[in-house]
């Protein structure tokens, strides 16, 4: 679903998530009724930090709403490696839990690499183990990380599924997200151009993108010039500004979104873009791997 702003068309992401979270609903229905199967997610937490306890509540009541399993482990802030690994392990082992998220950034004495890699890759359904993402780059079909494959669906869904052959230019190289979606936009026969800080004459690389997305965690880091006329835009940016106001801030996105619309044929905002897509794509993804490791076939979740 679309609505129009001033010259772009706004991508909204929120109705596409919804579609995204009701078909996995439906699919969770059928495995429960047919297989006697609930997929379960367990989702861990190390800390306080406001911003992620937000986001696993949130996680939390949509895999309930989906009809799936949630387990939920909040640590304190000191829990050592050692014991998180510990967790790690009963959680692998645990036949009710199908997917494994540890929520990231970790403390400073917890190395998110060895965490990740203790995960079993069936179970990682983040898509972070060197195994699925070795997977992917070699043609496999394992969990893809979270927000590149929600980016890549809300192209879909924008450009009507014709991706091929568009010139698409992915600025950021991150693991989590410019990498990945990457390779993604080269399965749909894209042309993909990864940019980042050392690339020259920036702005212009970005001016010859039929697909744009801006991954780099700079507020409205992306101008309205940069951006070729009619271009898809994807801004993954969550940027918290002041607002002018005292006290008050603002979420923004890498784009500067007036100008962009103005010149975009279509653009995320932000919020409500690329965000409610990450958890949808995230309960898909459990979905996924729960039917995986039974060895059933994915319901189709049509309805």
């Amino acid at each position: 679903m679309t609505t129009n702003t001033t010259t772009a068309t706004r991508i909204d992401g929120k109705a596409i998530a919804a579609d995204i979270r009701a078909r996995v609903g439906r699919q969770v229905h059928t495995l429960v009724s047919e297989h006697g199967v609930t997929p379960g997610l367990a989702v861990v937490l190390v800390g306080e930090d406001s911003a992620s306890q937000v986001y696993v509540r949130n996680k939390r009541k949509q895999t309930l709403e989906a009809g799936m399993q949630s387990f939920e482990h909040n640590l304190d802030i000191d829990t050592s490696q050692a014991e998180l690994l510990e967790l790690i392990d009963r959680l692998n082992r645990d036949p009710a839990v199908n997917g494994i998220l540890v929520q990231l950034p970790l403390p400073e004495q917890i190395s998110d690499a060895a965490v990740i890699a203790a995960i079993d890759p069936d179970k990682d359904v983040d898509g972070f183990h060197e195994v699925n993402t070795g997977r992917l780059w070699s043609g496999g079909n394992p969990p893809v990380p979270c927000t590149p494959l929600g980016c890549s669906l809300l192209l879909k869904h924008t450009l009507d599924g014709d991706l091929a052959g568009r010139h698409a230019v992915i600025v950021g190289r991150s693991n989590i997200v410019g990498k990945p979606l990457a390779n993604l936009l080269l399965r749909e026969n894209c042309t993909v151009t990864i940019a980042h800080s050392k690339t020259r004459d920036l702005p212009a690389v970005c001016r010859q993108a039929d697909i744009l997305v801006a991954a780099v965690g700079r507020p409205k880091f992306v101008r309205g010039d940069w951006i070729k006329p009619g271009a898809a835009v994807i801004d993954v940016g969550i940027n918290r500004v002041d607002d002018g106001s005292e006290g008050k801030r603002k979420l923004v996105g890498d784009v500067a979104f007036d100008e962009a619309a103005a010149v975009a044929g279509a653009i995320t905002p932000v919020p409500g873009g690329v965000g409610p897509m990450t958890i949808a794509c995230l309960l898909h993804n459990t979905v996924h791997a729960t039917c995986a490791q039974k060895g059933l076939t994915v319901p189709a979740g049509e309805g």
